[in-house]
């Protein structure tokens, strides 16, 4: 069994700066004792382990505020651990997701190339796949204009057509399945589904059960940060569903 992703006791933790009431400011600034901390930690992921086999389409599970893209970006190297081993057994690795950033003063032809670079593409693929990633976003002429010129529709297209034009071994999928209008959102879906049905590794997180049982072999089922559980996806479903509607 050949496993190309392996977390052993991961944990990460959120750190952010208490936003203090008036009165809890004014309390704090008179008073001659020891003032209370405003930094505040939230335990995102906790002691999480499981392994993936090579060739493998898994999906992650769990309500609002489960870890799930946490998780996700911690696979795909965007967030350190504080605690445990990933250990992620290719170099060839790409995530999809909306949040790409781009440089909005540079043109959307120029993004293309500075998002397709920092996606693992090297100059010479990004001008074989150029015309195909431009003729997939659909922005004909809008290209050449500035992305703050751009509706939040504009970007999500073409942040979709950058990233679903990488072929990695291994790939992350993030929420990408509502993108522009109905008709984008079908061809969308169908590249989705044509990465996914290569021989190439996929973890995805989805809260559609229907998208869940159709394109995965796996799931993993996330609560409050912990693994409940990994498995057979209908399997796992029928176990998150009786949790869910307790």
């Amino acid at each position: 069994m050949e496993y190309i992703i392996e977390v052993e006791n991961l944990s990460l933790n959120y750190r952010f700066i208490k936003s203090l009431s008036f009165k809890e400011w004014a309390s704090n600034s008179f008073s001659l004792g020891k003032k209370e901390s405003k930094i505040k930690t939230f335990k995102a992921l906790q002691d999480v382990s499981f392994n993936i086999e090579k060739g493998k389409t898994v999906g992650i599970i769990g309500e609002n505020g489960a870890g799930k893209s946490t998780l996700l970006k911690v696979l795909a190297n965007v967030y350190a651990p504080d605690e445990g081993i990933v250990k992620i057994n290719t170099d060839s690795i790409s995530l999809l997701t909306l949040a790409t950033g781009f440089k909005s003063d540079l043109s959307g032809l120029e993004n293309i190339y500075i998002n397709g670079l920092l996606l693992g593409l090297s100059k010479k693929e990004l001008d074989e796949k150029f015309e195909e990633i431009t003729v997939f976003s659909e922005l004909g002429g809008f290209l050449a204009n500035p992305v703050r010129t751009y509706s939040s529709g504009m970007k999500s297209k073409l942040a979709f057509s950058i990233a679903s034009h990488v072929n990695p071994d291994l790939l992350f999928v993030d929420e990408v399945f509502s993108v522009g209008d109905a008709r984008f959102r079908k061809k969308s879906g169908a590249k989705i589904k044509e990465l996914i049905n290569s021989d190439r590794t996929v973890v995805m997180v989805s809260h559609s059960e229907e998208q869940i049982k159709e394109l995965c072999n796996e799931v993993i089922w996330l609560d409050k940060g912990k693994l409940i559980a990994q498995g057979e996806t209908t399997e796992i479903l029928k176990e998150y569903n009786r949790f869910s509607n307790r």
